[in-house]
Parts: structure tokens; C-alpha cells; sequence
């Protein structure tokens, strides 16, 4: 048996979490908030606070159950920026901060076509390449002091051993700067003046390095621990599944919900509506849609969190939830959420947002081209109104991955050779015929 430690960073939370490389269970899992530093000079993420959370984390892992291994997960649209010595050369911009829209029409006339990046246009900087652009023109000095741009798990990776690289999946996650169709660096690189200054393009399961001799002594590393290339973290929750037949689809489940589909249908992918082609670990072109359902669950949850029959009814019959309640992203980008009618108690406001979820993750999958059975992974494999409207709509099934953390799961398994962890059916509700009564007016009320 061995222990595989994950750095595992969630737009929302930051996690250790050790993973049995046999079961592929999480023994230990630690977290803390990935709380944004207002500025100066603007906002940005807490990487010294995250690093010393981490070893600390690493440290304890290792003196309690032995690590043998470390591989990295991160959020996407973020890369660290660093000078020639190593250091950071500028604070890691939130790319939820809105200053690169100040320079949209300047980085509209630099940045490639949708059908050479597969990357949709976005609002502020969810797209890396208009954050790149909009430090470039906003922090003094920083394009003489700037050596090196490194992916984000890559930063982690950087940190433990000391070696530079990108990795696909991240450079291929709406960057601008990547082509998923050749593997390569879009134009936009030169365009902004870093050709040589993009860290190097590894798969995401190559091995990066061994954990540096200092700080292998600071964690009590009394051997050579290998440290993978690392994952953005939606890949990471598809790729166990990469093994199995075409066509399938993989939900992933978190701040943002992420439809990713395994041979997809032949169709045109709209960039309007948050579709974009994804780059998975094993450097292969994927169709996705996405929304940041996570969120939205945080903005209009109710108190409780269980639900009744009389729940279900009176959701049947009562306010059904319009979007888009995160209107910057999704498929429908732009509106206003509504409720059709007075905004319901506690459990029909929980059924009716879990079947709101749903129906903008079917949305996502049609969007996106999927067929066949689809597979869902994070914190909404534990709702079962979400699964039941989902399994209603679904014709080809739904599964439920019973890991509690696949991200983690994910980049675990790019350190070994384990089988893909186990999938529970989800059963087609009773009242399926109900739920799609339900979804046709939905979407009847959405135009789509």
C-alpha cells in the first residue's frame, strides 16, 4: 500500500487530501478557505498562506500514515507569473476581478478564433491570456522582470522540486493561449510577447521531479517522493474514466459544474454559451459546457438541506427557478434569475434549485454534444433530487461516482496504475414522467 498526497485547489476551499493508491479512498483530508487577498494591488490569491498550510499538512500526513507520493489538482484560468531568480514576479490575480474587461476591445484584436483555441470569449479574467494581457499593460516594470509564466498546479509543483513546466489540460482550459487540435501554443503567445517565457508543456502525468533535499528535510522525507506534473481539477475528475468505451459524459461537480463528453456527436459548438473544447490528460480534444453551479447552490440554498414527499409536490406546483442566478458564465449568460411565482419555504426551495442544477446540466451536456450514460462526480452526486431530475433526462443512464473527493481521486491515479474507482447506478425515478413534464416547461420558459 502507498499514500499519494494531493494539493488539491478548489476556487472556493483548499485541500490536502492522502489518497490509498490501492482503494483509492481518501485516508486524511485537511482544508482551508481560499480566501482572496483584496490587494494591494489588486486581488489576489494567498499562495504563502496555502503553501504553509500545505506543509504543515504534508508534514503531519508523513509523520501519521508515510507519503510516497504528491501530485497536484488546481482550479483553471490562473497561472503564476515568476522573475528570473524563482520569485513571484507580480501577486497571482483573482480572475474574478473585473480589470481585464477595461481592456477587452485591446485584447479582442490579439487574441485567436474560437475554431483555433476551442476557448470562448469571457468576462474578466477567465480567460488566462486576458489576464496576461492586462498585467502587461497595468503593473510597471513587470514585462522586464518577467521570466517564466507556469500553469497553476504547476506553481505547487515548482515549489516542491524546483522544476518549470506547464500542462496541457490546463493550458487547454478556455486559456486563449493553446490549441487543442495540435497540442500546441496558439499565437496569442507571441502576440503578447512571451514566446520563451511559457514554462514548457508536460502530459499531466509526467513526473515532474523529486521533492527538493531542503524540503524533503523540512517534511521528514527520508526518501526520494516523486511529484507529478498535475491536472486542472475538472480533468482530474475525468480522467479515470478515459479507459472505459465512447460515448460517455462526466459532470463534474463543484464551484463550477463542468460537462465534459467522451465521443461526442458531431455538432457546432456554440461559444456564446460558455461551450469550449477542453484539453484532457492525455493531451485529446473534449467538448465541454459549463456553469458555476456551485455557487449558485451557495446563493439560494435554503436552511435545510432534506427534504419531503409534500416538498416534491408542492415544487411541482409552485415556483419553478429561472437563470441564470451567476449570470457572467453558463448557458445563459446575461439574464437575471427569477422565480415564476412567490419564492418558495425552505424544501420546495430545495427541490426546485437541485432541479434547477439539473436542467442547466442537461443544458450543458446537449450543449456539448454528450451521449450516452453520464457519470457524476463532487457534491452533487450526493443530492438526489439533482440525480433524479438528471436520470429523468438522461436516456442512457446515470452513474454516481462514490468517491467524496474525485478531483483528488483523479490526480491520485496519475501517479499509479489503479482501476477506475467504482460507479453507482442512479435508478430512473418513479415519477420520471413527471420530472419531464417538468423540464419541457422549463424550458419552454427558457427558450431553449
Amino acid at each position: 500500500m502507498s499514500h499519494i498526497a494531493v494539493i488539491d485547489v478548489g476556487k472556493t476551499n483548499a485541500k490536502l487530501a492522502l489518497v490509498d493508491s490501492a482503494s483509492l479512498t481518501e485516508v486524511a483530508v485537511v482544508t482551508r478557505p481560499n480566501t482572496v487577498l483584496q490587494g494591494p494591488p489588486y486581488p489576489h490569491f494567498d499562495l504563502d498562506g496555502h503553501w504553509a498550510f500545505f506543509v504543515k499538512a504534508l508534514r503531519d500526513f508523513h509523520a501519521s500514515h508515510g507519503v510516497d507520493a504528491i501530485s497536484v489538482t488546481t482550479h483553471g484560468a490562473s497561472a503564476v507569473l515568476l522573475d528570473a531568480d524563482g520569485n513571484l514576479a507580480c501577486p497571482m490575480l483573482d480572475y474574478e476581478h473585473t480589470g481585464p474587461d477595461d481592456f477587452s476591445a485591446a485584447y479582442d484584436a490579439l487574441r485567436p478564433d474560437f475554431t483555433l483555441t476551442g476557448s470562448p470569449r469571457l468576462p474578466m479574467g477567465l480567460n488566462l491570456g486576458a489576464q496576461l494581457h492586462w498585467l502587461l499593460e497595468t503593473q510597471e516594470g513587470l514585462r522586464d522582470r518577467l521570466a517564466h509564466v507556469v500553469t497553476y498546479p504547476q506553481y505547487w509543483g515548482y515549489r516542491l522540486t524546483g522544476q518549470l513546466a506547464s500542462d496541457v489540460t490546463s493550458l487547454g482550459c478556455h486559456t486563449d493561449l493553446w490549441n487543442p487540435f495540435t497540442q500546441t501554443f496558439s499565437d496569442l503567445v507571441g502576440a503578447l510577447g512571451l514566446t520563451g517565457k511559457m514554462a514548457p508543456a508536460l502530459r499531466s502525468d509526467a513526473t515532474l521531479g523529486m521533492v527538493s533535499e531542503a524540503l524533503a528535510g523540512e517534511l521528514g522525507f527520508d526518501r526520494p517522493v516523486p511529484v507529478t506534473c498535475g491536472i486542472h481539477d475538472s480533468n482530474a475528475s475525468l480522467y479515470p474514466y478515459l479507459g472505459q468505451d465512447a460515448p460517455f459524459a462526466v459532470v463534474s461537480t463543484g464551484t463550477w459544474v463542468v460537462a465534459m463528453a467522451i465521443g461526442a456527436k458531431e455538432q457546432s459548438l456554440d461559444p456564446a454559451r460558455d461551450v469550449l473544447v477542453n484539453t484532457n490528460a492525455l493531451g485529446q480534444p473534449v467538448p465541454s459546457a459549463r456553469f458555476m453551479g456551485g455557487r449558485e447552490y451557495e446563493l439560494i440554498k435554503p436552511h435545510v438541506t432534506s427534504v419531503t414527499e409534500q416538498d416534491r409536490q408542492s415544487a411541482f406546483s409552485g415556483a419553478m427557478l429561472l437563470p441564470s442566478v451567476e449570470p457572467s458564465s453558463g448557458p445563459y449568460q446575461h439574464r437575471q434569475m427569477r422565480w415564476t411565482a412567490a419564492e418558495p419555504d425552505d424544501g420546495p426551495r430545495m427541490v426546485s434549485l437541485s432541479w434547477y442544477l439539473a436542467l442547466m446540466t442537461r443544458t450543458c451536456l446537449d450543449l456539448a454534444g454528450a451521449d450516452g450514460p453520464v457519470i457524476v462526480e463532487g457534491p452533487f452526486a450526493r443530492n438526489s433530487e439533482y440525480l433524479d431530475m438528471l436520470s429523468a433526462l438522461c436516456d442512457g443512464g446515470v452513474m454516481v461516482a462514490t468517491s467524496l473527493t474525485g478531483t483528488s481521486v483523479g490526480a491520485a491515479m496519475l501517479t499509479c496504475d489503479t482501476p477506475a474507482p467504482n460507479l453507482r447506478p442512479h435508478a430512473a425515478p418513479a415519477i420520471t414522467a413527471d420530472l419531464r413534464a417538468y423540464a419541457a416547461k422549463w424550458r419552454s420558459l427558457t427558450g431553449s
